[in-house]
């Protein structure tokens, strides 16, 4: 079996795309089926020379801004998007995503914060770390989340699930915000160049493009602390949720996000969700 799986993905994809398919003109014959290496280079931004290597193998460590820059040429499906970077940690990128660190991301709460999620119930309350990554939450989070499959890989991440999976547009009619808010809370790692946020964007950036890569070269802001976020829920219906972030440590690697109905339907509609009796959850305002 060949060792070379990424340039044999890549060769293989910039086969099976069409001229036409990426806005050049059909005409003459052509040798080879799909694109030829000279036009995809040239829509990619790199040298046929370059292309060249990566495809026969000759260099197996190309950056992620190059393979991200293939994909968007190759117009590659969010599917092809996950086997390239497959192909891309086979070729030996997994061990240069991540270099010397600084503090791993925490993956566990301490027990006073696992005490302060059950006197939170019924209320929809999250954990996460510096990552997104959902460390702990009640129970009354699970009804919320699970049914719009934010819970369905493991670590849960909310930004991987805004960005990375199909169902959050759907999920979060205000999308476009939601994702500059999920973003706003990663940047700080990356103007650090925390290595580990740089695995989580390397990762998203081979995974979904442009839609990611373009908001995250736009200007960081502060992540909000509060706010109201709306959510098309397949089983309560649509909800309006207060939220509260509040740090569990001194640089705030850990947060815990409590969310509260913002109006008396959705309380209703908590309750309902979480199996309480009418009123558990009172609506806030202000």
């Amino acid at each position: 079996m060949s060792d070379n799986t990424l340039g044999e993905f890549l060769r293989s994809r910039r086969e099976a795309v069409t001229p036409a398919e990426v806005g050049l003109p059909v005409g003459g014959r052509r040798r080879t089926p799909g694109l030829r290496r000279s036009e995809l280079a040239t829509l990619a931004g790199i040298s046929v020379e370059y292309l060249t290597r990566l495809e026969q193998g000759r260099d197996r460590h190309p950056s992620v801004p190059v393979l991200a820059a293939l994909a968007d040429a190759l117009r590659l499906s969010s599917d092809d998007r996950l086997h390239l970077l497959h192909h891309f940690k086979a070729a030996d990128g997994a061990g240069r995503l991540v270099g010397p660190c600084q503090g791993p991301p925490a993956q566990t709460v301490r027990p006073t914060v696992r005490a302060l999620l059950d006197r939170l119930e019924p209320s929809p309350a999250v954990v996460v770390n510096r990552l997104g990554d959902v460390l702990a939450h009640t129970d009354g989070y699970e009804r919320l989340a699970g049914p719009i499959g934010l819970l369905d890989r493991r670590p849960p991440n909310l930004v991987r699930y805004v960005f990375a999976d199909p169902r959050a547009k759907a999920a979060y009619p205000e999308w476009d915000r939601i994702a500059d808010e999920r973003l706003a809370g990663l940047k700080p790692g990356v103007s650090r160049n925390d290595p580990h946020v740089e695995h989580l964007v390397n990762e998203l950036t081979l995974a979904v493009g442009v839609p990611f890569t373009d908001r995250l070269a736009t200007p960081p802001g502060p992540p909000r602390r509060t706010g109201l976020e709306r959510l098309a829920h397949p089983e309560a219906g649509e909800l309006r949720l207060a939220y509260e972030t509040l740090g569990l440590s001194d640089d705030d690697s850990q947060v815990l996000i409590a969310y509260l109905p913002a109006d008396d339907a959705t309380a209703a509609r908590l309750d309902r969700l979480t199996g309480r009796h009418p009123g558990a959850l009172r609506a806030v305002s202000g």
